[in-house]
């Protein structure tokens, strides 16, 4: 009997490499299992660069990096390592196995030892990058590359090192930064964030003390550091210290450097005139973070924008003093992608639709962040979607609370490029939105906003003497969408969410007034990612079971304080999601038992576990879900199985 066969001809390598150079990552290792033709196309050079791969402090992760060897380079986190023997076996096998291959090396969370660090660095002749984030256990004694010989060999294996951070390291001292930093003389990135920096220029007060200090890291000596490598130091992060303005003055004065990246994150002390003076002395700044700088005023804005033409990255996040002045000549400046102005309050979005409708040029913002603006209202979300539909790639407006369906249609309508949109606690949204349709009872123009009136009570005979308050607009509920409705949205779907079809992530945590009705109609998106759901009562299982069929691709899920929630959406939901690693269900009250059991059968890569406060789970069912999915790292799971919180706190 003839059988056809059902074999699909076999592609080149090299045609199958160039339909992988399409997908994404996510989508590509998958596409590696299928067979080894596949697995060898994902393999190619130009999929591998700048590949990191992370690893927990274990047993199993000796024969990983013993495979590791294989590759051309890699990079390389390491968690929580310590003093342990399985710690220095850890090193070694790294050694032995990628040493001249290795490029970046992490060890978050880690305390090892001096001896196991000086025994890997000499065998690390490529690395690029070197993080030793938090690393007290090293520089704790300040015996660390005390000795000569150690200080040779290190420094002819790190000559190539171009990033060093040093970020959050209580004892670091001007000794231990000076012997380490003499391995490194070809640094371009340098990270000091958090860590203890005495600021004054001579914090002895002219006592008799080298400059190999033992007991503090000071300015000067930072000074001469950035003296010695000013030719190829590009980006500072001196974020969470106590820098002054004088301090940042001296920095940005030292002869023939010229930063492109500065981070300035939290340092409380800085003035408006100090970022004149830094404008002024490093013109070729690209990326700034001044955010949490609480003293600036728009007047560093303004400076900024006069001083730093090249500017492509500004965030200004929490500088409660900036106000719109300024903004509209910032939007002025050409190479602008990136503008980060969340929990600035008096920010409306006027002056940036101003500087944004001038003639070219103007900037082409990729990503914008607008979270906790609260004077931005719907007026200027649909102007900025207009201007900004055909460039902008990110968009946060999580806590703009006076958003509503309006602002939804117009970033549908004018921003399908979108990858990333955040409404989280906009309340205002309703299933109408999302839909992309007008509820019957309202207006769509935003000319026809309602004015703030301020307060208005009422008092009749039947309460004599008592005000009402007036109800907020969040706490009124919209009509409640039909079937009808829903025939007209399937006709008519151009303006709703479905067309931002290829959005990555979406947040639309505590948006109360959404219901099953949008989320199953307009959660469609093959390469969505992730997923914030939570807080939203008015959802089901029918919602999660739809999101699971049609978004899957989905790593990050999270559904906190959804009390319809329950086991049976959990396993229609759970095998459509391989590939999910994050998973948020707290306070689900409906969830027990039996969507652990589900879970662990079918969403291996589980990685994180929120089920806080879910009554009906046991420790023991916990216990047997860690035991079953290897990669799960991290398990909330405080207050389970009915615990009495008045007790237990």
């Amino acid at each position: 009997m003839f059988q056809r066969s059902m074999e699909a001809p076999e592609l080149p390598v090299e045609i199958i490499t160039y339909i992988f150079s399409f997908l994404h990552v996510s989508d590509r290792k998958e596409a590696s299992l299928v067979c080894r033709s596949w697995y060898e196309a994902s393999q190619d050079y130009q999929f591998q660069k700048n590949v990191t791969f992370k690893l927990p402090a274990c047993s199993s992760s000796l024969e990983v990096i013993r495979g590791l060897g294989k590759r051309s380079r890699c990079g390389l986190v390491i968690s929580h390592l310590d003093g342990s023997s399985l710690s220095r076996a850890l090193l070694m096998e790294v050694a032995m196995h990628l040493g001249p291959s290795l490029e970046t090396l992490s060890l978050p969370g880690s305390s090892i030892t001096e001896s196991s660090l000086l025994d890997l660095l000499p065998h690390l002749t490529g690395l690029r990058k070197l993080d030793l984030r938090g690393l007290d256990s090293l520089f704790m004694s300040g015996a660390f590359l005390s000795r000569e010989e150690h200080r040779h060999q290190v420094r002819k294996a790190l000559e190539g090192l171009e990033e060093l951070n040093l970020s959050d390291l209580r004892y670091l001292s001007d000794l231990s930064f000076n012997r380490l930093t003499g391995c490194t003389p070809r640094l371009r990135r340098l990270a000091l964030s958090g860590c203890h920096i005495a600021f004054e220029f001579d914090p002895y007060r002219g006592c008799p003390v080298g400059p190999d200090s033992s007991a503090l890291l000071s300015l000067r000596n930072l000074r001469r550091l950035l003296q010695q490598q000013a030719s190829t130091v590009r980006a500072l992060d001196l974020s969470r210290t106590s820098i002054t303005p004088e301090s940042l003055r001296t920095v940005a004065q030292v002869p023939g450097l010229a930063l492109e990246e500065l981070c300035l994150r939290g340092c409380k002390e800085l003035s408006d005139h100090a970022v004149e003076v830094l404008c002024r002395h490093q013109p070729a700044i690209r990326s700034l973070d001044l955010s949490s700088c609480t003293e600036l005023t728009s007047r560093a804005v303004q400076a900024v924008t006069s001083g730093l033409k090249g500017l492509q990255v500004l965030s200004l996040s929490r500088d409660w003093r900036v106000t719109d002045k300024g903004l509209a000549e910032l939007m002025k400046l050409p190479s602008l992608q990136r503008l980060d102005l969340s929990e600035c309050l008096h920010v409306s979005g006027a002056e940036m639709i101003k500087g944004l409708s001038s003639p070219p040029p103007r900037a082409q913002l990729e990503s914008l962040s607008l979270r906790s603006c609260t004077y931005i209202r719907d007026i200027a979300i649909f102007s900025l979607s207009q201007l900004l539909g055909l460039s902008l790639r990110v968009l946060d407006l999580t806590s703009c609370v006076y958003l509503t369906d309006l602002s939804v249609r117009s970033i549908a309508t004018y921003m399908p490029g979108l990858l990333v949109l955040r409404l989280g606690w906009c309340k205002e949204i309703t299933d109408w939105g999302l839909l992309g349709m007008v509820e019957p009872t309202k207006e769509c123009e935003p000319s026809t906003e309602k004015e703030d009136k301020g307060p208005s009570f009422t008092r009749t005979f039947g309460n004599m003497g008592f005000f009402q308050p007036p109800s907020l607009p969040f706490q009124e509920k919209p009509r409640l969408v039909t079937d009808e409705d829903l025939g007209a949205f399937r006709e008519q779907m151009g303006a709703s969410l479905l067309a931002i079809r290829g959005i990555q992530e979406l947040d639309l945590s505590a948006c109360s007034k959404i219901t099953d009705s949008s989320i199953t109609q307009v959660v469609r998106f093959p390469d969505l990612q992730r997923l914030s759901l939570s807080m939203l009562p008015e959802i089901s299982d029918e919602s999660l079971a739809s999101v699971a069929f049609y978004c899957r691709s989905l790593t990050s899920l999270a559904l906190n304080h959804c009390p319809q929630i329950s086991d049976q959406g959990i396993a229609r939901a759970a095998p459509l999601l391989p590939r999910l690693q994050h998973l948020q269900l707290a306070c689900c009250d409906a969830v027990t038992d039996r969507s652990l059991s589900v879970l662990a059968k079918h969403c291996k890569r589980l990685q994180t576990l929120d089920i806080s406060m879910c009554k009906d789970i046991t420790i023991t069912k916990v216990d047997f879900l860690q035991s079953q999915l290897p990669y799960l790292e991290n398990v909330q799971c405080r207050f389970v199985g009915g615990a009495d919180l008045t007790i237990t706190l």
